[in-house]
């Protein structure tokens, strides 16, 4: 049995109305040098009595100070889908900023490059109660059930429509400094988004980016989280020292890349 002082920490950011629990499925995919951080974010889950994020430099101090003690010394990687994948970039940066441990990967999934303008119509927290619900069920995530609990709903919707604020920040970018580590970037294969803001993430490493398509539209990790977990296996494993290593295998059929 590995120790955890050998492992590589795996810190996850969810996307927009999620939680920490949607990676709970990948303790059991991921290999056993790895050690899983569902972070979990102010407003849901065991943190639901907090209250959301005003901005998003509220939300990435929040994140820098749970995560800051634990990757001081250890090997560790980020990762985020969507609006994690936003707050992941951000939070790699202020750790940079503060000259601390760096990751030794960045998976960022579901995301345009962060350079690239965010679309208008896509601002979905600009739109009025009734046709924000509308898109919410629209762009999937949420189960169809949700939508029939009313009390339910007029919890969640507040919640949901401050992380798409979130979500929708555009960075301005006098000039883009490449991290030093790999990138990974994951897309669904049908996900809304063209080729430019697919490549784009190459300016944001001066290493390797690597660029994998999934089965799936959007939340394609709620449907691939298997196959997700063994690319995260491989990719990881390749970054440890030089030793006895894990056979980690990937179906050719659900992965290709740029």
């Amino acid at each position: 049995m590995i120790s955890d002082m050998n492992k590589i920490k795996l810190f996850c950011f969810p996307y927009a109305g999620g939680s920490a629990v949607i990676y709970k499925k990948w303790r059991s995919w991921l290999d056993d040098s790895i050690q899983l951080f569902p972070i979990e974010l102010a407003g849901r889950g065991v943190r639901i009595r907090e209250s959301l994020y005003r901005s998003c430099e509220e939300a990435v101090d929040d994140l820098y100070a749970i995560v800051k003690h634990e990757i001081s010394e250890s090997p560790y990687a980020l990762f985020g889908h969507s609006m994690g994948a936003m707050l992941a970039y951000e939070l790699a940066g202020k750790i940079r900023q503060a000259g601390v441990n760096p990751p030794i990967h960045l998976f960022f999934s579901g995301r345009s490059a962060p350079h690239i303008p965010m679309q208008e119509e896509k601002k979905y927290h600009l739109l009025d109660q009734d046709a924000f619900a509308k898109k919410v069920l629209e762009l999937g995530g949420t189960p169809p059930e949700f939508f029939q609990y009313p009390q339910l709903l007029e919890m969640f919707l507040p919640v949901l429509r401050r992380d798409f604020f979130l979500s929708a920040t555009d960075f301005n970018f006098d000039r883009i400094i490449p991290f030093d580590c790999d990138i990974s970037v994951f897309l669904g294969k049908e996900e809304d988004m063209v080729p430019e803001q697919a490549d784009g993430w190459k300016k944001h490493t001066s290493g390797i980016c690597s660029i994998h398509y999934f089965n799936g539209g959007h939340f394609f990790i709620n449907e691939e989280g298997a196959t997700v977990s063994r690319l995260i296996n491989k990719t990881l494993l390749s970054k440890m020292s030089p030793g006895p290593q894990h056979p980690v295998s990937i179906p050719a059929k659900d992965l290709t890349a740029l």
